[in-house]
């Protein structure tokens, strides 16, 4: 994790002082923040990564005496297919129409639709005929 750390850390570093020099020189409000929200943004996720390189084990990925079989293994849980993503694609693009109209009514039946699209997504696996067994 501390490699990630260090690239998300450069380029919010690389942001900020390019928003320094393009505000100084071209006087232009949009880019410059624009570009200090990048940095700000990408730097939020090189903190994070490196509170997490500080709390786990050094990763094979993290050590420079590390055998490439050391890696090898299983890395995780992938879902198969889920139409949830769909759904809730749908939802946020009804609630986008109804912000940009501002329509009360299609407002609250896309927040309703975000909820139960939400929930969907988080327990997917834990009803149903994919339900892990324990």
């Amino acid at each position: 994790m501390k490699v990630e750390a260090l690239i998300f850390n450069v380029i919010a570093v690389f942001c900020v002082i390019a928003a320094v020099v393009y505000g100084v020189w071209a006087r232009e409000p949009i880019g410059t923040t624009a570009l200090t929200l990048s940095g700000g943004l990408t730097g939020m996720i090189g903190a994070f990564f490196w509170f997490v390189s500080r709390r786990i084990d050094a990763r094979p990925e993290d050590r420079k005496d590390a055998d490439i079989a050391e890696g090898a293994g299983e890395l995780g849980f992938f879902p198969p297919a889920s139409y949830w993503p769909f759904a809730l694609a749908l939802s946020v693009g009804l609630m986008g129409l109804g912000l940009a109209y501002f329509y009360a009514w299609l407002i609250l039946i896309a927040a309703a639709a975000l909820l139960i699209t939400i929930g969907g997504l988080l327990f997917e696996y834990y009803v149903g005929q994919n339900a892990t067994q324990s």
